[in-house]
């Protein structure tokens, strides 16, 4: 079947879309080159298997814990063929689709003006819904990662709840421990909180896109154009955004100084980018860092979660030591509120843990002390 690939209310490219598996079998025609996703067109042309790749990255991921159970529930292939149903409409941009015939204008269908459904995200999280009632206008069709998660309208705000991984689903509590750390350091991010979900700690955070931005990621920021052989992926970004008008070491300087005090081993390019204008296409700077809940020796047994082993990181080295030698400048770093910050993360954590894995909250802490002196080290260095 045929769709209008939208861009708000601007016709961008029409799309062959297999509508009961959800698959994109071809690009028929373009309408509108410049407001095709980014990464997907290169040198002038459009890069149709990136399209396609792109397509399927609104998707659902396979790996997503209980999905196979709600594809199940919903009689549904896999989760691609989720998104022709919710219009592959997103809280993180303001793509969209429409039958080629439809008079669908964006104003009617976003999920940022409008109301949607909680049907699919109640599934994620394990609640029996009706299979025949479930209304699947939902922008949990479009979200990422691994982890049980669900959008929610809270007091008119867009939010975005997240769940742990068993066995201690730490990750909520990671968010949380990060926004502190931020707001200690004055770097900018996404407030994160804790919040129960039918006897889940779970994390809750406001959606940082809004009607008229968007999120690219770092991922197709990079894509966009070739990465040179002699040019590592840390340059290889600087440079791509220097192309957008955007000087993001700064940022860059702050986000692997944060990973590297909570052990983020999870920083892939796409959980940070950049910020832009859906309307004028103009970039507007880099998002807010966000989703850093792997972290904190989050799957470690509470014994292995403090080491002077060499912990593995992402995106630009493989473990921490080499990967904070991009950093351009340690100056901006207050390390007393640093140190009051993280002595003052150890009561979010009392008694979580008591029970079942006593010394975890401590172990943790231990850790970010740990990580806060090496870095004391690489700043005089």
């Amino acid at each position: 079947m045929h769709y209008e690939l939208m861009h708000k209310n601007i016709g961008v490219a029409t799309l062959d879309i297999d509508e009961s598996e959800g698959n994109l079998n071809s690009v028929v025609s373009v309408v509108n080159k410049n407001h095709l996703p980014v990464g997907t067109f290169v040198n002038g042309f459009l890069d149709g298997i990136k399209l396609k790749q792109w397509w399927k990255g609104r998707s659902i991921p396979a790996s997503r814990s209980g999905i196979k159970d709600v594809l199940e529930t919903l009689d549904i292939p896999d989760t691609e063929a989720l998104l022709t149903k919710s219009l592959g409409l997103s809280l993180s941009d303001q793509y969209w689709i429409r039958p080629v015939d439809s008079d669908l204008q964006w104003e009617s269908v976003n999920y940022f003006d409008n109301e949607f459904s909680e049907d699919v995200g109640n599934l994620l999280f394990g609640n029996p819904t009706d299979s025949e009632t479930i209304d699947l206008s939902s922008p949990d069709n479009t979200s990422d990662g691994v982890l049980r998660k669900k959008w929610k309208i809270i007091d008119g705000r867009r939010c975005l709840i997240k769940g742990g991984e068993p066995p201690f689903i730490q990750e909520p509590y990671n968010e949380v421990i990060a926004s502190r750390i931020m707001s200690a350091l004055d770097i900018p991010h996404v407030e994160y909180s804790l919040i129960d979900v039918n006897g889940r700690t779970c994390s809750v955070c406001e959606d940082f896109v809004t009607r008229n931005t968007e999120l690219v990621s770092a991922y197709h920021i990079m894509i966009s154009r070739k990465q040179r052989n002699d040019v590592n992926l840390y340059k290889h970004y600087v440079d791509c955004c220097a192309d957008l008008g955007i000087d993001i070491v700064p940022f860059l300087d702050r986000m692997l100084v944060l990973d590297f005090i909570i052990a983020n081993g999870d920083r892939h390019t796409n959980n940070f980018g950049l910020i832009r204008d859906a309307d004028t296409l103009e970039w507007l700077g880099p998002a807010p860092i966000f989703d850093s809940g792997s972290s904190l020796g989050h799957k470690n047994l509470t014994k292995l979660i403090r080491t002077e082993a060499p912990i593995s990181c992402k995106p630009f080295a493989k473990v921490f030591d080499d990967q904070l030698r991009f950093v351009s400048s340690f100056d901006w770093i207050d390390f007393d509120a640093l140190d009051a910050a993280v002595d003052g993360c150890r009561e979010l954590l009392d008694g979580v843990w008591d029970d079942t894995e006593p010394g975890r909250a401590d172990a943790i802490v231990g850790l970010m002390r740990d990580q806060t002196s090496r870095l004391r080290c690489h700043q005089k260095a």
